[in-house]
């Protein structure tokens, strides 16, 4: 009778051990790769939302300077004895706001400057403006939160500064804006990374302001615009937004930046 042999052997204990290590081995590398992923994806994420919440307050302050300036001060033939009645000028300023006085841009306004804008105009959309009332509204940049706050209260008597500090209405408009952290390092960290972002080589300004001269519109810092850079002369304010993700990139440990540009216009004439 012929012997039938076993053909079944099976796997020793050594290959099914030396099998589970590659096993472990590819799985580890399949979580990190999911996990680097994930990251990538969060920090894309929140880049993307940075840029849109950018553009948002972008929007929202070139729409309040478009329509600054109303109703003016040009289109009354007697000047209403109420100050909330007009705007004086596109722009408010501070100190020595009066209908017949101004302050020179740069040189002794406090406001409007690289960082505080104090817009005067009558909002249609706000109910507390009534037909007639006009509103400022204050943009400014907390520093020590790398916040752009908005404030808007009624016109009033007085300083427009000293009424709306003390008003306690400014809200976050932007968080995260990097234009001039008050923190020397950081600055100098997020310069060395994007010095493109920082052509000065300091701190990026906010708004920068042209006004009308009789040879045209000049940037009000401009020695050719000396004598006509006073906040009622601003034709235009160019804005540059600088913001960062929340976190670092997870992987350079960089700030994540976006920047915006944009420009308000104002349409009234009559200024």
């Amino acid at each position: 009778m012929a012997s039938r042999t076993n053909a079944g052997s099976g796997f020793t204990l050594l290959e099914l051990m030396v099998a589970m290590g590659i096993f472990l081995v590819i799985c580890a590398a399949m979580f990190e790769l999911l996990d680097m992923s994930q990251k990538k994806y969060s920090a894309e994420t929140q880049l993307t939302a940075a840029y849109q919440d950018a553009r948002l307050a972008m929007d929202q302050i070139t729409r309040d300077f478009n329509v600054s300036g109303y109703p003016p001060v040009g289109i009354y033939s007697v000047l209403p004895t109420r100050p909330w009645r007009y705007a004086l000028g596109p722009v408010a300023w501070s100190p020595n706001y009066s209908a017949t006085t101004d302050c020179q841009i740069g040189a002794s306004c406090t406001t409007p400057n690289d960082y505080d804008l104090i817009i005067e105009t009558r909002l249609s959309t706000d109910p507390l403006a009534g037909p007639v009332h006009v509103s400022w509204i204050w943009y400014h940049l907390d520093t020590t939160t790398n916040t752009l706050m908005r404030a808007v209260v009624r016109k009033n008597y007085g300083d427009p500064l000293d009424v709306l500090q003390s008003s306690g209405e400014a809200m976050p408009l932007l968080t995260h804006v990097m234009n001039n952290p008050a923190d020397p390092a950081q600055l100098a960290e997020i310069k060395a990374q994007n010095p493109n972002m920082y052509p000065s080589g300091g701190a990026q300004p906010i708004f920068q302001y042209t006004c009308d001269t009789p040879g045209g519109p000049l940037p009000c810092n401009s020695p050719l615009a000396s004598g006509y850079n006073l906040p009622r002369n601003i034709r235009d304010v160019n804005i540059t937004l600088i913001v960062a993700a929340p976190q670092r990139d997870t992987q350079t440990q960089t700030y994540k930046l976006v920047e915006l540009n944009g420009r308000g216009h104002r349409v009234n004439p009559e200024l």
